[in-house]
């Protein structure tokens, strides 16, 4: 079996040009504002692809950066400024911040209503409980990724490799939410690689570069690969080796070009739904995640 390469750039171009189709004839322009503490240059240059893409989409943009050396009370007066501004929709602090700034006291401050993150403990408990309007970005790419592939996940076998707070819980809960038995693993997991084979859909997300190799993978298994890791050579690889699960899986995500480009697509996304939920403009078609 040779798997079907997903492509995550035209998948994300298609929904970056039907959310600048719904927010044509709106009598506004949704608002994002995105804030940038230091000078990270991988962050630096995310936040202007971010940036760029609202603007293409017709969206108003601000990107606010701050030196490194911002503290916490400073970052926390921008937030509750953009907070208290109505032409701002979406607020989006890049991650990571300065060691010495709570991160969790950053995100904690958004308005819930204007977290296009999905970070705030608001919007994750709506999420387990199946019911956020606003999920984190690149686990509501994920889903869409697995819509593209025509995975029906109602009574699918599941499984999530990683457990972080930004992909791994969050799209555990979406699958949940989409009717998927699912099972999260992590590196205390035993017997690892046998319990990725039980899966039919197999979403890594755990950060190591080519950890998931072809044994791993159940024969026409979708493979969705959220990893993207930068080896000693200067390649980029994600947490799967692409080649030998392609094998066996019937769909594969590569890196790059697979769930990255969906991140800044979906973030339009919840910038439209956050826009319209504001101004209580009935979402015209039930957001998917």
């Amino acid at each position: 079996m040779t798997a079907r390469v997903l492509d995550g750039k035209a998948i994300a171009a298609a929904l970056r040009a039907d959310v600048t189709a719904r927010a044509a004839p709106l009598p506004f322009r949704p608002g994002l504002a995105v804030v940038l503490v230091g000078a990270d240059a991988a962050s630096a240059v995310y936040v202007r692809s971010k940036d760029r893409a609202a603007r293409e989409a017709g969206f108003t943009a601000q990107t606010i950066r701050l030196p490194a050396d911002t503290t916490g009370a400073q970052l926390l007066a921008v937030v509750a400024a953009l907070n208290a501004d109505p032409e701002v929709d979406g607020i989006l602090v890049q991650l990571p911040l300065p060691p010495h700034i709570d991160t969790s006291a950053v995100l904690e401050a958004v308005d819930p209503a204007k977290d296009v993150d999905g970070f705030h403990p608001v919007n994750v408990g709506r999420l387990a409980e199946g019911r956020a309007l606003l999920a984190p970005c690149t686990p509501r790419g994920v889903m869409k990724l697995l819509a593209a592939a025509g995975v029906s996940l109602s009574g699918t076998r599941a499984l999530v490799l990683g457990r972080s707070s930004i992909v791994g819980r969050p799209v555990a809960n979406l699958l949940l939410a989409a009717n998927a038995t699912v099972t999260i693993a992590h590196s205390r997991t035993a017997n690892l690689a046998a319990e990725c084979r039980r899966a039919e859909v197999l979403v890594a997300a755990v950060g190591r570069p080519e950890m998931v190799t072809g044994d791993w993978v159940t024969e026409g298994a979708v493979v969705i690969d959220v990893g993207i890791n930068r080896l000693p050579d200067g390649r980029l690889v994600g947490d799967c080796a692409t080649d030998s699960c392609a094998v066996h899986a019937a769909a594969i995500t590569p890196v790059p070009g697979g769930v990255g480009p969906m991140t800044i697509a979906c973030l339009l996304e919840n910038t439209l739904l956050a826009a319209l939920a504001r101004r209580n403009i009935p979402i015209p078609k039930p957001p998917s995640p």
